[in-house]
């Protein structure tokens, strides 16, 4: 009796228990969690067949796991204004405008810096092979960097406080750096410890006391190859003195009556060249000062009467070099080009001996530097290279060639060669994918390039141990795609496709892409990609989406065209008493597979039904790799421009590609080149519309305006007035609804009525009009599962205003009814609430065009035109459950809008045989909707178990292999993963909603909200993404005010919030993307990819994927002069620079001239050297230990080997005793 009573007691207290954890689930679910979770949850109301009735989920992640920092920049750095070399080292340094420096070596080698300051980087020095560097900003600030390292640090900076600083020069194996100041100053600077000199060189003593002006800023700086003790100084107005430092005098003095911009001396040192304003080069001997030895104007024409040629533009750099081989000296300069023509292209001009070599470039120099076999300056240069900075390119020439091919560039420098709209970041790859597109890739790469290695091969990088296939896509504005290998934190291209071979070349004056988007008609807004069935799809400026299939063959292939219609009439609004009678009759779209198909329904019928590009309708060639297959075009409609497509999703398995716009929604079965569905956005509602729509305004004028159409002008390179730049994100154009500024403002085009539903199943004709469709057929049963809807009122910031407690009445058959007064036109849709439109106020700067993110908008824009726009903003292909009474999983589509509501489209998809595949697909609405605040931006399944559940995917296969072209293509069988089978998901699974305020979860089928997160409030979600990190997955969140957030899934608890960005423009909110792996990456700047990771993990590998910048090198030999050379005074002159500089000769500098500040590496730099010391010091301690027991060891040794010889001796003596007596015989 006492067991039974204790079992009940028992089963009571599991039950309450049960219960009770339940409760602390539910509120463990929005607190961070320090450690493992146990989450558990159920459906509130179990009426769904299979569906479990407790989750229990084990989740690892936790706060530790989740770190975020930047692992690689690629591309070109962004406004180059410098440029170093070292030539024992090897590696090469770039300063930037943006405080950047970007540091070079072999393939793999590519370190980026960032000064604090952010002042723009004007002086490089590097410290030959010393492993330092040193810059000098337009702060006037010069700071020491610690090469040794893989992540270079400031050792130490030297900020001057009442001169400019204009130039720098560091001699060849010296410590001390001549800085030469506006003021015509030149003040030395001990490197090692960043201390001035008190030894200066006054611009008054310089130059001669009979002259009444100043020489200017000091431009040049450089010692005599002869002689170290003599510096040259070049000013600015065209003095050049001759300084000795050790009498601390001038030994010359020149006179020019142009201004000097650079001076570069012979290796002998005894006469120099230098550049000047007017487009001469003037030679100049020691030996006689008093006049330049040559004048010459490379570029200028000469005068018949002995006049003086005709002034050219100013050379800005020259480099004289001298060469054994060749025996002819190198001439090197750029600029000097003479002013009679007007737009011709920057050139570097190369001289050697009597032939003149003129190398046009694209874009203006910025810098070049002549690379040269010795680094010292007193021997024979042997120049091989010639290294040229442009504005937006880097190039290297080679001198040993006579034609000078350049050298094949390693680095991804290319990746602005057309600006970047789109991104996409892929990781684990199937394996074999980069060899195959990289082996077509170098099919289609440029030829004459040198044969020689690329000169610049400093470092040492080697593969990581933990590396997977990466790949990253960039969709450009003038249609290429590009793929990049991106694993190992590196960038290679890989594989190039141009989406405009598929249209026709519009002449000028005609077509519609010249109308709508004069720049970037082809510009790629979406880029979606399968890696494992290999398809493609882009979707266009143009309001186009091109399918992509891989071939490893070449093709003969005619491209199909489907047209579709998002914008149609309803013939008129019907009556309360009209709608009694007579149900409304909806017209499907109409669509076909032919191209140019010109309309007449309006008064400009010539706009009508046409699309804005023309595809190519002949049979075409169509070499291995990406082949297009199939077009898909929105058509132009009453006179207005076609809609661009904001989401876009494919899916291999099913055979279906989904797009959407502003309009509504399109199904393409593209095995059948036919459209399977089309329907409007509110036609996905039903008649249970969650939100009461207020009349639309009145239709504008039908004149087109180009400003009027979204993601206008993507290029950042061109024009100077001022362009309206959109992009298609409706989450941009929104941060609260009490801000609303004046350079943000959404566009309307007027737009037919509510649309109808239109199912197309035959490609090859038209489906009759389907008359009197009931709403009931597919209208939606409504799940208000927002808490914020209450009473009936919207409450979301971002959601449309409800009614007042009432919602739309349907009509006896669940049509809707509006009333339309007399003489009142229709009411038109407004255009897509997802574009925005930026104005930014253009400069001749690229900095103007890519200023801060701003997120308000136009004050006339009114609620009712809010209310008017809602958007597909988000598909995904999956296999859930589309009611609630389904017990097996089907194929389904999500489908997400910009007022926060998810329906589930259901897919009939053939199962079986190939013959089963023959047949068309059906595609229906099964009306379930959930509610979201915000903008839905992504979708995701689990299981039951918390892992991510893929998109079902069909395995690549060639299509041309094997092919019988008199057979029909069928549909193949898709290929699910293990995790999305139907057994595997026969109990149900977790669906993940992310908007840009808040993030769900639901099981499936029973549609209940299992767990609810606000993601932010004062803010809003740009890209989010369902990534795996650490061998489970998490919600990855990308807010508009820099916050990068993870939350773990299925609890939706916070992990990570990281003020990672302090200000969001446009371009990164246009190119942020993340990808499995704790990996992500955005367009930092115009011209460069910055990646990230926010995993602990990949934070702590970081250190073995980088390069080494500083390798131990010996420092090259002084060759071997000769005696008669030598003794004829061609030897160099030493001094000792510390005897003259130190501060026991020279003295202190005074205080207020330059502040020294110590940097973070140097004080962490003493404290590893004090650390250092202690352990030296312990070193030493066992170290004397070990010997001291080593001496003990070897004493006892050393004692025993005495015994044993005493003994032997004994031994020997007792013998000889004994045999003393003896004859021989007796032996």
């Amino acid at each position: 009796m006492v067991y039974l009573r204790r079992c009940g007691f028992v089963s009571r207290l599991k039950a309450k228990m049960k219960k009770f954890r339940r409760v602390l689930d539910g509120l463990t679910t929005s607190s961070p969690g320090g450690g493992a979770a146990l989450v558990s949850g159920g459906p509130s109301t179990p009426n769904a067949a299979g569906a479990p009735r407790d989750i229990q989920v084990q989740e690892t992640l936790v706060s530790e796991n989740f770190h975020v920092c930047k692992t690689a920049r690629h591309g070109f750095p962004y406004q180059p204004t410098t440029l170093a070399f070292d030539p024992v080292q090897k590696i090469l340094a770039i300063g930037c405008r943006t405080g950047a420096v970007r540091i070079l070596g072999q393939p793999g080698v590519d370190c980026y810096c960032q000064h604090e300051s952010g002042a723009a980087v004007l002086q490089l020095q590097f410290l030959i092979n010393e492993g330092a560097l040193v810059t000098g900003c337009a702060d006037d600030t010069l700071h020491l960097w610690n090469l040794r390292q893989k992540h270079p640090a400031v050792l130490h900076s030297l900020k001057f406080n009442r001169e400019r600083i204009t130039f720098c020069h560091l001699p060849f194996q010296s410590k001390w750096l001549y800085v030469g100041t506006e003021r015509g100053n030149t003040h030395i600077v001990n490197v090692e410890s960043f201390v001035l000199s008190g030894y200066v060189i006054m611009w008054n003593k310089a130059i001669e006391l009979s002259t009444k002006t100043h020489p200017g800023p000091v431009v040049h700086l450089s010692d005599c190859p002869r002689d170290e003790g003599k510096l040259l100084i070049g000013f600015e107005s065209g003095t050049v003195v001759q300084w000795d430092l050790r009498a601390k005098k001038a030994d010359f003095r020149i006179y020019y009556d142009e201004a000097i911009h650079s001076v570069s001396w012979h290796h002998e040192g005894r006469q120099f060249m230098c550049s000047h304003s007017d487009g001469s080069l003037t030679t100049w001997s020691l030996r006689n000062t008093t006049k330049p030895v040559q004048v010459t104007f490379p570029h200028g024409k000469s005068q018949r009467d002995g006049k003086k040629p005709e002034s050219c533009k100013p050379i800005l750099k020259v480099e004289y070099k001298t060469s054994r081989s060749s025996g002819e000296p190198f001439v090197i300069f750029s600029g000097g080009l003479s002013y009679d023509k007007p737009g011709r292209k920057p050139a570097l001009t190369i001289m050697h001996g009597k032939s003149v070599t003129v190398l046009e470039m694209d874009h203006p120099i910025v810098e070049f530097l002549v690379l040269c076999e010795t680094p010292y300056p007193n021997e024979v240069q042997e120049p091989y290279a010639v290294a040229v900075l442009l504005e937006k390119d880097f190039i290297v020439v080679d001198l040993t060639q006579s034609n000078f091919p350049i050298f094949e560039n390693p680095y991804p420098m290319d990746i602005h060669e057309s600006p970047v709209t789109c991104t996409s970041y892929f990781t684990d790859c199937p394996p074999d994918l980069i060899p195959i597109l990289y082996s077509l890739g170098v099919k289609h790469k440029k030829q004459g390039y040198s044969h020689k290695e690329w000169p610049v091969s400093g470092g040492t990088w080697t593969l990581g141990a933990q590396t997977y296939p990466e790949i990253i896509i960039t969709g450009h504005a003038d249609g290429s795609i590009k793929f990049w290998d991106a694993s190992a934190i590196t960038l290679q291209m890989l594989y190039r496709l141009k989406t405009s071979k598929v249209f026709e070349k519009s002449k000028p004056g005609e077509g519609r892409g010249v109308e709508v988007a004069e720049e970037d008609p082809y510009a790629v807004q979406i880029v979606s990609w399968c890696p494992q069935s290999r398809l493609l799809c882009v979707v266009g400026f143009s309001a186009h989406a091109i399918l992509y299939r891989f071939s490893k063959h070449d093709s003969n292939t005619e491209i199909v065209a489907l047209e579709v219609r998002l914008q149609c009439d309803v013939e008129d609004f019907l009556s309360p008493s009209e709608g009694d009678a007579h149900p409304a009759t909806l017209h499907p779209r109409s669509h076909s597979p032919l191209s140019g198909s010109p309309g007449s329904g309006t008064p400009d019928g010539t706009r009508d039904s046409a699309p804005c590009l023309k595809v190519k309708s002949r049979q075409l060639r169509i070499p291995a790799g990406y082949q297009a297959q199939l077009v898909v075009q929105v058509l132009w409609a009453d006179g207005e421009p076609s809609q661009q497509i904001t989401s876009v999703d494919i899916n291999s398995a099913y055979g279906l590609l989904a797009l959407g716009n502003c309009n509504g929604l399109v199904v393409v079965d593209y095995v059948q080149k036919s459209i399977l569905l089309t329907i409007g956005t509110q036609e996905l509602h039903g008649c249970s519309d969650h939100c009461q729509r207020l009349p639309r305004s009145p239709r504008r004028s039908k004149q087109f305006n180009a400003d009027h159409f979204c993601m206008r002008g993507l290029s950042n390179f061109c024009s100077d007035s001022k362009k309206r730049i959109r992009t298609s994100y409706q989450s941009l154009t929104e941060l609260s609804d009490n801000q609303m500024p004046l350079d943000l403002e959404r566009n309307r085009s007027p737009t037919s009525a509510p649309h109808p539903v239109s199912f197309h199943n035959d490609p090859r004709s038209l489906p009759e009009p389907v008359t009197s469709v009931k709403s009931s057929h597919y209208s939606p049963v409504l799940f208000l599962l927002d808490s914020d809807h209450v009473n009936g009122h919207c409450t979301s910031p971002t959601s449309q205003h409800c009614g007042t407690g009432r919602s739309r009445v349907p009509g006896p058959d669940g049509t809707r009814l509006s009333r339309r007064g007399p003489g009142r036109p229709p009411f038109r849709k407004a255009q897509s609430a997802a574009c925005m439109e930026i104005s930014l106020p253009v400069s001749h700067s690229e900095e103007s065009r890519e200023s801060s993110f701003s997120r308000s908008r136009s004050s006339s824009i009114s609620s009712m035109d809010r209310d008017m726009k809602e958007v597909i903003t988000a598909l995904q292909f999956m296999e859930s459950y589309p009611r609630k009474t389904d017990s097996v999983p089907l194929p389904c589509l999500w489908v997400g809008t910009s007022l926060g509501a998810v329906f589930i489209v259901a897919l009939s998809v053939p199962a079986g045989t190939d013959e089963c595949h023959q047949g068309p697909l059906t595609v229906l609405p099964s009306g379930t909707v959930l509610i979201l605040k915000g903008s839905v931006l992504r979708f995701a399944s689990l299981d039951l178990g918390g892992n991510l559940i893929p998109s079902p995917y069909d395995v690549w296969g060639d299509p041309y292999v094997h092919e019988d072209p008199e057979q029909p293509r069928r549909r193949k069988l898709g290929h699910f993963s293990p995790s999305s089978s139907q057994e595997a998901s026969s109990e149900g699974h977790l669906a993940v909603v992310c908007s840009e305020k808040q993030a769900k979860v639901f099981l499936m089928p029973s549609q209940t909200c299992l767990y609810a997160h606000s993601i932010t409030e004062s803010s809003f979600v740009l890209r989010a993404d369902v990534v795996s990190v650490c061998n489970s997955v998490s919600l990855a969140c990308f807010c508009a005010n820099g916050h990068i957030m993870t939350l773990s899934l299925p609890s939706l608890r916070p992990l990570l919030d990281v003020n990672y960005l302090p200000l969001t423009d446009t371009r990164v909110a246009r190119t942020f993307c993340f990808a499995s792996g704790g990996q992500a990456l955005y367009l930092s700047s115009p011209t460069e990819i910055q990646r990230i990771t926010y995993s602990q993990e990949m934070c702590d590998n970081l250190q073995d994927l980088l390069g080494e910048l500083f390798t131990p090198v010996e420092t090259p030999e002084v060759q071997n002069r000769g005696f008669l050379k030598g003794f004829f005074g061609g030897s160099t002159q030493t001094f000792d620079r510390e005897e003259l500089f130190g501060e026991a000769t020279a003295g202190k500098a005074s205080r207020s001239l330059a502040q020294h500040i110590p940097g973070q590496a140097g004080v962490e730099g003493m404290r590893v050297a004090a650390g250092g010391v202690v352990g030296e010091l312990a070193r030493a301690r066992v170290a004397l230990d070990e010997r001291g027991q080593r001496l003990g060891e070897l004493e006892e040794r050393t004692a025993l080997m005495m015994s044993s010889a005493e003994t032997f001796s004994k031994h020997a003596h007792e013998l000889m005793l004994k045999c003393k007596d003896k004859k021989w015989y007796q032996f």
